[in-house]
């Protein structure tokens, strides 16, 4: 089992918590960006640097996956790729994509597009990136880990 992190829009301090997972259970980690990253020197961490573009770092990614992976991202079709393709999702928030809730996440995330494409307001954005996410993401990570990562 791999990795991968959908690194461009990734919170630091999400990095930095797999950073440290990475080390502690030698799982292999790829943060994968258009942009160059600097990570910790260390053989279970790397980075892929993609041309910039739409999608180029998503596009990588789910070809590069294998089933089994578990994936790091805020972006839902991407998400929905990774599910489709017998990999595993999980959110900067410490929300993990299912094949039970993706669909549904789509349809919103399809229809709030919609809405703003319409001139509909919206009021802002997610709200900042909190102690409680940081808190969320770890412990889905160490749950996730703790299940898959012997099982290979």
């Amino acid at each position: 089992m791999s990795i991968w992190v959908d690194a461009d829009a990734c919170p630091v301090v999400v990095k930095e918590i797999l950073f440290r997972a990475a080390e502690r259970t030698g799982v292999q980690l790829t943060l994968v960006a258009n942009q160059p990253m600097h990570t910790p020197s260390s053989s279970n961490i790397n980075t892929l640097q993609v041309p910039q573009g739409f999608d180029v770092a998503d596009d990588e990614i789910v070809k590069r996956l294998n089933a089994g992976d578990l994936v790091i991202t805020g972006d839902i079709p991407l998400a929905a790729e990774v599910i489709a393709k017998g990999g595993h999702a999980l959110s900067p928030r410490g929300e993990m994509h299912t094949t039970e809730n993706i669909r549904a996440r789509l349809n919103m995330r399809d229809f709030l597009d919609t809405m703003r494409s319409s001139g509909v307001e919206m009021g802002g954005g997610p709200a900042a990136f909190s102690q409680r996410d940081k808190q969320a993401f770890a412990n889905a990570l160490d749950r996730f880990l703790t299940k898959h990562a012997n099982q290979n």
